[in-house]
């Protein structure tokens, strides 16, 4: 994959998937625009970009504040004169929801993680479209995860956060791949290497009664080969569905969970 000449931006996850594949963007040689709701995390990836020999810049937005996004990317549009990527990989763990019984939610807490994760990715999605609609190129990604597919327990809304994050997927591609705008998504299964899934877990150990080692083996049973993907991996597919190598790809969540679930 060649990137040279393009610029991302790359939204959360600044110590998970985000990271890696922020590194892997700007490894390919693109221009690297990294947001989080903290600015220490992601300028310390930038750090990392920029000691490797990539191109970075931090910024602290939040990605449910509409009016932060939206003055963002005008500064990269200011700068760069263009947006070929966009990838959404914003997560909200919540220790009041996680490891809650459905029985035991209130709706409120059901519906946070369904309004924040839908109300997210639509915003960045549709603030960079409208860059992208008058060039008619670009890409729009973001991550989902397994509970979008697949029936499970003391995950609250989650699942059906993701479910509806697939959902906007393909609506949006069906609106935009007209004007040359590629939108798609990864749904990878457990990534136990990210402090999102670490955290996941520590809010949840209780309930499910595993040990971390434990976890990580479950995670592990269900898939094919047994063992669990690693970002790098991850990463790399990004890499191929943000390029031109991929220009046959849109309104698709690309299956990632090594046989976990079947398309």
């Amino acid at each position: 994959m060649n990137f040279k000449g393009k610029t991302a931006v790359i939204a959360g996850d600044a110590w998970g998937l985000g990271h890696a594949t922020a590194l892997m963007f700007a490894r390919e040689g693109a221009q690297v625009y990294l947001t989080g709701r903290l600015q220490a995390p992601v300028d310390a990836v930038a750090k990392d970009i920029t000691a490797a020999g990539g191109s970075a810049v931090a910024a602290e937005v939040d990605a449910l504040d509409e009016p932060a996004i939206e003055s963002h990317l005008q500064l990269v549009i200011d700068q760069t004169g263009r947006i070929d990527i966009s990838f959404n990989a914003v997560g909200f763990p919540d220790a009041k929801i996680l490891g809650v019984p459905l029985v035991d939610l209130d709706l409120d807490q059901f519906s946070l993680p369904i309004e924040n994760y839908t109300r997210s990715y639509f915003l960045t999605s549709r603030l960079a479209a409208r860059r992208m609609v008058p060039k008619k190129s670009g890409v729009i990604m973001t991550v989902t995860a397994l509970p979008a597919r697949i029936g499970t327990r003391l995950n609250g809304g989650y699942g059906a956060a993701h479910a509806a994050k697939e959902a906007l997927t393909r609506d949006l591609s069906a609106e935009l791949a007209p004007h040359g705008i590629r939108v798609v998504g990864l749904r990878p299964h457990g990534l136990p290497e990210t402090n999102t899934m670490r955290e996941i877990y520590e809010i949840k150990s209780k309930a499910i009664g595993l040990t971390w080692e434990e976890f990580q083996n479950y995670l592990a049973g269900m898939t094919h080969s047994k063992r669990v993907m690693k970002l790098d991996e991850m990463a790399n597919v990004a890499a191929f569905m943000a390029s031109d190598r991929a220009s046959g790809m849109t309104g698709s969540s690309v299956n990632l969970t090594m046989g976990s679930v079947d398309d």
